[in-house]
């Protein structure tokens, strides 16, 4: 089966562990479960997985030690934390810890699903994904190669990078909040009371690759790709 469809699962409890194995196999992908952080960390590093499940509290490295880890490595392996923690303080250390969703149990099989589809079609990995180059002022901008080009000038775009520009793209010349990013970027489903500089930071980083791209900051609002 083809890499994008393989999902490490890194799960100390049986039960949940082998009740998501069961339920990715169900839905078609290709299930590989680990029981530690330490194991699930190396497994990662030396296997080529669509998704990575982390649950947070793990024997050995925390969920959140993996993911830093992996992130570091890896930065463009998709990441869902799976977690009981649920407080705003563990949301935000996920997100900056690098996971792409947070999900808290319990869950509902149909959300957990939903958004494991999610993040692998925002991540390239699924059906749907939009992969048609656009400009960018001055850019090209190519995100199934994952490149921008302007002139002779070409740079490489992480997949985050990628879904900003293209969510910017699709809704160009309107105002596009840090809420929506969140949502639509980092797939977070609650996102009301979070603040995080998370999309900022990563915004910042973008518009210094990009240099002269019209990315316009809207006070208080959120960014605008300018018409």
């Amino acid at each position: 089966m083809a890499s994008k469809r393989t999902v490490l699962v890194v799960e100390d409890e049986a039960a949940i562990r082998d009740g998501l194995c069961d339920l990715l196999a169900f839905h078609g992908y290709a299930p590989h479960a680990v029981e530690s952080g330490d194991d699930g960390l190396r497994r990662a590093l030396d296997g080529d997985y669509g998704l990575v499940l982390l649950d947070v509290m793990l024997p050995g490295l925390s969920g959140f030690d993996v993911c830093r880890a992996l992130r570091a490595e890896r930065p463009d392996q998709p990441i869902l934390m799976l977690t009981a923690r649920g407080s705003e303080a563990d949301v935000v250390e996920g997100l900056r810890a690098g996971a792409d969703d947070y999900v808290t149990k319990p869950f509902s099989v149909s959300e957990l699903v939903a958004r494991v589809e999610a993040l692998l079609r925002r991540a390239g990995r699924g059906p749907g994904v939009e992969t048609v180059p656009f400009a960018c002022g001055s850019w090209l901008v190519d995100p199934d190669a994952r490149r921008a080009r302007s002139g002779a000038i070409e740079v490489a775009l992480s997949r985050r990078e990628v879904a900003m520009l293209v969510l910017l793209a699709r809704e160009r010349g309107r105002i596009v909040s840090r809420r929506s990013l969140l949502r639509e970027v980092w797939g977070m489903s609650r996102v009301d009371h979070i603040h995080t500089r998370t999309v900022d930071v990563h915004m910042a980083k973008l518009r210094r690759k990009l240099e002269a791209a019209p990315i316009e900051t809207v006070r208080g609002e959120g960014y605008r790709l300018a018409e």
